[in-house]
């Protein structure tokens, strides 16, 4: 979900006013999905990254998320609709964020409609980082390590590998999300700024997607 930034830059706004102006394009977007069928939608909310921004900024980001999460969970768990959270859970989050993270996973947790996964604190790398150290201190012999010893460190074991992603504001580039998972996703790239993603744009990227061809490295 990028571009926030830019998007409140370009109208005379403060960065944060951006950020702001992104729940409503997220919560349409999770509708749209809702709309779709998908079983797992995931968004990048905050990477590992991010905490070196500007510190009023991160500040605002964790209360802003610290939000919406209690504003929209008793409306997302009446839709059937299953929130977890991928990521850190370290001393740099806040224990209030952390606190209204556990209860509206274990609020959701028994939803199966869709699973929608918010990467907080969340770092591709970080998490092979964390999987292979886990397996260290479990003693996990050279022998037993395969790519499903491995995934079943990972964050969330369950979560299929993404069949498309998209990322917003014109970057073409991955920025440490999912680097695992994404091996063989579809990516979509467009210039729109997140706060302007509606679910006609996400519905677009869907079309676009089943126009490909999935070879997965072999043929068909």
């Amino acid at each position: 979900m990028d571009g926030n930034g830019r998007w409140a830059q370009q109208r005379g706004l403060k960065r944060t006013d951006g950020h702001a102006a992104g729940e409503e394009a997220l919560f349409d977007a999770v509708e749209g999905a809702l709309d779709l069928g998908v079983s797992w939608f995931s968004v990048y909310a905050f990477s590992t990254e991010n905490w070196t921004r500007p510190v009023d900024e991160v500040r605002f980001l964790m209360n802003f998320n610290r939000k919406i999460l209690i504003e929209h969970r008793d409306d997302l768990n009446a839709k059937g609709v299953r929130i977890r959270f991928l990521g850190r859970r370290d001393w740099r989050v806040p224990r209030g964020l952390l606190k209204v993270i556990e209860e509206t996973e274990a609020l959701t947790a028994r939803n199966r409609r869709m699973t929608f996964s918010i990467c907080f604190n969340y770092g591709g790398r970080a998490e092979i980082l964390d999987a292979v150290t886990a397996m260290v201190r479990d003693g996990i012999s050279a022998d037993k390590v395969n790519e499903k010893t491995l995934r079943r460190y990972f964050y969330a074991p369950d979560m299929p590998d993404p069949d498309l992603v998209i990322r917003t504001s014109g970057e073409y580039r991955i920025s440490n999300f999912l680097l695992w998972e994404l091996a063989y996703s579809e990516l979509i790239f467009t210039p729109i700024y997140w706060p302007d993603f509606r679910r006609e744009h996400l519905f677009d990227a869907v079309r676009d997607y089943q126009a490909r061809d999935r070879r997965f490295g072999g043929l068909t």
